[in-house]
């Protein structure tokens, strides 16, 4: 029979709460656990294991639990189901029961669990929506010791609105979530392991097959049994976690026909403690490896543990808890990686390997492999075990990746070193580094050269000077950061270097060391160290206005109510949209992308492709009935390209097959001949130099320019770039398309926010009337604008198939497909010339922005005006001129996301005021303060500022921060560390809401029950729980009577997208006149019978329904031209304040504190509103430090997938976060005095950008530089390194540009 390759895709079939996608252990939305008895240790183990990479054929003897077994919302809740839901940690619900079953299997082993073990069972999941913190708030409930910050708070100013000054009266609990209503977790009650997987495995003998279309899988059962299948396959891969096989099939394409599973086999499932050190099978899993090496270190001395904490200090952040629990340190070392975490470990502890085949063994030194991925093993030879050695050296290990936690590495480390007896002279020196070659190498001409000398600072700069010569790096090197990762071999080893003479020292060993300003140069080095590896539990806290005295108990308004489908989340019962039951004849699709970026289609050959089992047909661009041109304002895109590409990525077809699997393997097989064309153009600069531009191009001009320049005291100019970004929602773009088969009609199940474009631009692909298609939308889980535009690129393709074929065509994109095909975030470039008193105030200000908008115009052109609106972000400037243009390039197009180029906009402008205060010597803070807005000043568009509440956010957050005490704070740890530094920003915002249309519709029934519909859709913000308060509120009745069941063209139609953060006004606004409608036609009947109730009053009235539409327009009549008119209908305004800590010697850094203090109006739903101010916040911090698409210079995205591509984990939130929710600023614009919040709080993490930016400065002035410097979006580790600059940046040149061709490039 045909098997399944993971069991992802067998569960899938089964069980709608396992997220179907393939992202190869990156973000754990697939958890589930895994129950297995331990024959060798006579128990039974649960572990969180990664389904999509699980193969099917490993789980023999296994027992499978995933999320529904353990509760259910119609039976009984977990416990673990339960608080994540109650507790706010659920908003779109993808990566929900992931991170439920993380937690659970933790549990299952560990009762009582401490809050860093908790964080721990994390490593491996993300989320997109909370921000994390209300996900650790509520599990915190489990450890030992309660959690006391389970509420948030209510804030109650004084008249003048500052805090109050005594805090026994300034804040009342407002119970969030009450603890002491949670389920008790009694861990006699959960599932039993089946008995009879106990006893199969116990009498398993005998070599094990499963045969499948492809492939071979044998699981022997005795390590002769593996020796001869060796002999017989010689070439056959060896699996045991799949973590790395697995992605090789996806991802790189390969086959491996035959594959041998030596799970079971015990000889490699042993540990052996010998007089040298302990012996692991190669089947071991990292995880055992973990644990056996802790015991250790708390039973040996410290001496001989050395190269154990070393490795498990690599293990710590070595992936995620689900692949570790899988991987076997065996494939580690035989997988060869350039980048292995441990390689470069074992290799300098001199770890041995045993290596056997039939008939012999072998005992040998690990040694670097001879090519990339290549050891020196022959095809008969099996790796049976590893001894790590106890330590006879000084010994230390290093890693440093992107992020910190579940990353690849960009160099990792192992040193150790050997003194003459009694004294500090080096009498053996190891030094092995991975990511400077093909292959983990060792520097052998550096200790050969240190040999010899005196552990002291001559040896310093010998050792440096020799590593900078000795490990080069071309500068087309793959994986690009060739200064960096160079600077990294002599920066790791100065920390080295540093813990050699801390412990030296700690022994009383006369070594060369210095001292500076009075501190120990040790003491400097530990903290410099702790910085990058501590985990430290976040501490929150969250402040918002309590709901009037008298408000009813039934009015939900204004009160912390949970998102409606949270617990249908946290249990898996929730349906997205690729959970929909297959349908009868349905079959499954898969695009045919271009692999060039501009190139005329010569040919295209399906033969191959027809000829395989289970295929029915392609689908090109004549197939299409209707018009091939799409586009959401523009037709200037192709549904499929006919005879040109212009991206790499661009939909040319699509393969239907019967599965998913046969779809995808027939769409690699399609053979496309190109003819190439020129210009390629990528970048910005690219577009800048062949004058590439979408036209229009947008200028903003107030004021005289000349006037203000020449008034100026200094005039400085400046250029930065922003990088994009991906909106990495959980669930990919996925389309199921159903011919109804009559009249050309066709009903659409689709994850999209613009439900009525979908509708259009299908319809006109398929050549019949809008009226004859229908959209349907339950739930997206994660949208972030991605779906606004872009699904209809998917979803056009999959009507066209389905009604070819008038069979049900289902699709969803891989994780490498989405990223491929759908864009993202804009890159920007901004150049400035600004104009400034010595007093710091900005009287000119002349901006110039370039987005990188790709192949088409999309929804480009008004994300410039955006960032033309928010150029002077909330800095009043009286000459003032913007203009942008938007670069048409050989790239996907990009789109919609969170902030719509306000945040680029935004950040442009903190980077001139920015310099600003660098340039005059003034602290940033003043500066800023001194041009911000006030009451009843114009913008540059013409536009009143009227009910400005930027003043009473600003100080409340300097005052909940104690941002005085922490800036002394930090001066004083900067004059004490050289090595690491910190940094403090405060960055304020003004974000600009517009309207556009909306509508509602309300059915009462003769129960009393209502069933609301709006245009908008939910993707985890919780627009429909909003809806139900609003309604609640209106009606008078209990919001248990109201249910919304989706959002579909055919209830509600003509709607606008779910986008630009006004769903809740307009829906909202919507919703509210269509229950005063339905209010006055009860009227009567309640004036007949007042003594009634809803129920009585409902069932004598004949008229239940109303249809509702109320609508506003975008940017309200604003003329570019004229420079007259509204764009905004209001405002929202926030303040945020961040610390940082960075290390100077790696460029890792670490949140310290953030303090938010926004401006939502009068919250519709507090938790809600604070839970979009944490997403966006954190969203915003993968923007602006860590998130890096990274493009060939042929236009080919590297970075496809959570492997490459890294948004925030859970240990990237700040140690200390606070939110408040400004008090008394009703907003008289919008439903019930509310703002929007969506949006606006994203950009609140430039503070932490320039935290950073500030922390490089206190680095800076130790190398004697000062003033203002370049420091693009994002600061990553790379970048802060750079900008670091030292003596060791010195040997280190960057290549001159234009002397090579880099990896990638900047676009």
């Amino acid at each position: 029979p045909s098997l399944p390759p993971s069991l992802l895709l067998y569960l899938s079939h089964l069980s709608p709460s396992i997220q179907l996608f393939l992202d190869c252990g990156g973000c754990g939305a697939c958890t589930v656990m895994l129950s297995k008895y331990q024959p060798h240790l006579s128990k039974v183990l649960h572990h969180s294991v990664n389904g999509c990479l699980a193969p099917l054929c490993s789980l023999h003897h296994c027992a499978v639990t995933t999320v529904e077994g353990i509760g259910s919302v119609a039976g009984k809740l977990h416990p673990v189901q339960e608080r994540i839901a109650k507790s706010h940690g659920s908003q779109c619900g993808f990566c929900t029961p992931g991170i439920v079953m993380s937690l659970y299997a933790l549990l299952r082993n560990n009762p009582t669990p401490r809050m860093a073990d908790i964080e721990e069972a994390f490593q491996g999941n993300l989320c997109r929506c909370t921000g994390y913190r209300p996900i650790l708030e509520g599990y915190k409930t489990f450890t030992k010791v309660r959690p006391h910050n389970h509420t948030l708070s209510i804030l109650r100013m004084s008249k003048d609105h500052r805090l109050p000054l005594s805090s026994s009266t300034s804040v009342l609990p407002a119970p969030l979530y009450n603890p002491a209503d949670f389920l008790p977790l009694d861990p006699t009650q959960e599932i039993i392991f089946p008995p009879e997987l106990m006893v199969d495995t116990l009498t398993h003998q005998h070599t094990r097959g499963f045969r499948g279309e492809r492939v071979l899988w044998l699981q022997p059962a005795s390590l002769d049994q593996l020796l001869e299948l060796k002999t017989q396959y010689p070439n056959a891969k060896m699996v045991v976690g799949n973590t790395e096989v697995g992605i090789e099939m996806k991802f790189k394409n390969l086959l491996y026909p035959v594959i041998l599973a030596p799970g079971y086999i015990p000889e490699l499932n042993t540990i052996q403690h010998t007089d040298e050190g302990i012996v692991f099978g190669a089947s071991c899993s990292l995880t055992l490896l973990g644990d056996v090496l802790k015991a250790a270190v708390g039973k040996l001395p410290l001496y001989q543990t050395e190269v154990f904490n070393a490795v498990l200090e690599q293990l710590r952040w070595f992936a995620g808890l689900q692949i570790r629990n899988v991987a076997a340190i065996g494939g580690n070392i035989m997988t060869a990686s350039p980048i292995s975490d441990l390689n470069p470990v074992f290799m300098a502890a001199g770890c041995k390997l045993t290596l056997m085949s039939k008939g012999k063994s072998l005992l040998l030194s690990l040694q670097p492999g001879l090519s990339y991925r290549k050891t020196i093993l022959t095809p008969e030879e099996v790796l049976l075990c590893v001894l790590i050695p106890y330590t006879k050296k000084h010994f230390a290990a290093y890693k440093q990746s992107p992020r910190r936690e579940d990353d690849i590495s960009i160099v990792t480390s192992g040193m150790s070193v050997t003194f003459a007896e009694g004294s500090t002279v080096v009498k053996h020196l190891a030094l092995s580094y991975g990511g400077m070659a093909a292959t983990t190498v060792m520097a052998k001409n550096t200790a050969s050269r240190l040999l010899g000398k005196q552990w002291g600072e001559e040896l310093l700069q010998d050792a440096c000077s020799s590593l900078a010569e000795e490990m080069t790096l071309h500068p087309s090197a793959p994986g690009g950061m060739v200064t960096y990762r160079r600077t990294l071999t002599l920066s790791l080893f100065y920390k080295f270097y540093l813990t050699v003479q801390q412990k030296l020292a700690s022994c009383n060993v006369t070594t060369a060391c210095g001292k500076r300003r009075g501190l120990n140069i040790f003491q400097m080095h530990s903290v410099c160290v702790c910085v990058c590896v501590c985990v430290c539990v976040c501490v929150s806290s969250g402040t918002f206005q309590a709901v009037p005295d008298g408000q009813k108990e039934e009015d939900v308004v204004g009160r912390p109510m949970m998102h409606l489908s949270a617990l249908k989340q946290a249990t898996g019962e929730a349906v997205y949209c690729d959970d929909i039951p297959l349908y009868e004849n349905e079959l499954y699709l898969c695009l045919i992308t271009s692999t060039k970026a501009h190139a005329t289609i010569q040919s295209i050959d399906t033969a191959e492709a027809e000829s395989m089992p289970g295929v029915v047909t392609c689908v090109f661009a004549k197939d299409i009935p209707g018009s091939n041109m799409t586009g959401p304002i523009v037709y200037d895109e192709t549904v499929l390209a006919d005879d040109t590409v212009t991206c790499v990525g661009h939909i040319i077809g699509a393969v239907v097959a019967d599965t998913q699997a046969h779809a995808q393997r027939a769409a690699k097989a399609v053979r496309i001949t190109y003819q190439e064309l020129q210009p390629v153009i990528i970048t910005i600069q690219d577009a800048i130099t062949h004058q590439s531009f979408f036209q229009p191009v947008r200028t903003i001009q107030r004021g005289d320019l000349d006037q203000g320049f020449t008034q100026a005291d200094h005039i400085l100019e400046g250029e930065m770039h922003m990088g994009g970004q991906e909106h990495f929602y959980l669930e990919t773009n996925v389309t199921v398309a159903v011919p109804k088969g009559e009249d050309g009609e066709m009903e659409l199940f689709v994850s999209t926010q613009s439900a009525t474009k979908t509708q259009s631009l299908v319809a006109k692909a398929l050549g019949v009337p809008a009226s004859r298609v229908v959209i349907r939308v339950k739930r997206m889980g994660g949208g972030f604008g991605g779906k606004e535009s872009r699904s209809t690129t998917l979803s056009t393709v999959v009507a066209v198939a389905a009604q070819k074929l008038k069979r049900p065509v289902r699709c969803m994109l891989d994780r490498d497909e989405d990223m491929l095909v759908t864009g993202g975030r804009h890159p920007f470039y901004g150049r400035y010339k600004v104009g400034f008193m010595k007093s710091g105030k900005v009287v000119a200000l002349e901006v110039t922005y370039y987005s990188n908008a790709g192949n088409s115009m999309d929804l480009s052109l008004s994300i410039m005006e955006r960032a033309l609106f928010h150029m002077e972000n909330s800095y009043s400037i009286a000459n003032i001129r913007g203009r942008g243009y938007v670069c048409k390039t050989h790239l996907p197009s990009n789109t919609a996301f969170r902030g719509f180029g306000g945040p680029q906009g935004m950040l442009i402008a903190e980077s001139w005021m920015s310099d600003v205060a660098l340039s005059l010597g003034l602290p940033a803070e003043q500066v800023r303060r001194l041009n911000m807005y006030i009451q009843g000043e114009r913008t540059p568009y013409s536009q009143i500022l009227d009910h400005i509440t930027l003043d009473r956010c600003w100080d409340q957050c300097l005052e909940i921060s104690s941002f005085t005490q922490r800036r002394a704070g930090i001066e004083t740890y900067n004059r004490d560390h050289r090595w690491t530094k910190r940094g403090l920003s405060v960055v304020p915002t003004k974000f600009g809401i517009s309207f556009t249309a909306a509508g509602a519709l309300a059915h009462i029934y003769t129960d009393g029950s209502v069933l609301l519909t709006h245009g908008g859709t939910e993707m985890g913000q919780g627009l429909n729980t909003k809806m139900v308060q609003v309604a609640s509120r209106t009606l008078g009745i209990p919001s248990s009577k109201i249910h919304i069941t989706e959002t579909s063209t055919n209830t509600v139609p003509n709607t606008s997208p779910t986008a630009a953060s006004a769903s809740s006004d307009l829906n909202g606004a919507a919703v509210h006149n269509a229950c005063e409608i339905l209010l006055h036609r009860l009227e009567p009947y309640k004036t007949k019978n007042p003594k009634g109730c809803w129920e009585d009053w409902v069932s004598t009235c004949q008229s239940y329904t109303v249809l509702f539409l109320i609508g506003w327009y975008h940017y309200l009549g604003y003329d570019f031209e004229t420079n007259t008119g509204r764009p905004f209908n209001y405002f929202s305004y926030g303040v945020a304040c961040s610390e940082v800590e960075i290390d100077c010697l790696t460029g890792s850094h670490k949140n310290i504190h953030t303090s938010i203090v926004i401006d939502v109006g009068n919250s519709l739903n507090p938790a809600l509103d604070i839970g979009q101010v944490e997403g966006g916040f954190m969203q915003g911090v993968g923007l602006y430090t860590l998130e890096e698409l990274k493009y060939s210079p042929e236009g080919y995205l590297f970075t496809r997938g959570p492997g490459m591509y890294k948004i925030p984990a859970f240990g990237d939130i700040p140690t200390d976060l606070t939110v408040s929710l400004l008090r008394d600023a009703p907003n008289d614009k919008a439903i019930f005095s509310s703002k929007a919040i969506g949006e606006p709080p994203l950009f609140l993490a430039a503070s932490v950008f320039f935290a950073i930016k500030d922390a490089i400065i206190a680095a800076r002035k130790e190398s004697g530089l000062s003033g203002p410097f370049r420091l693009d979006s994002p600061a990553t580790p790379e970048r802060i390194r750079n900008a670091c600059e030292d003596r060791f940046t010195k040997l280190c040149p960057p290549a001159e540009p234009g002397t090579f061709t880099p990896w990638a490039v900047v676009v």
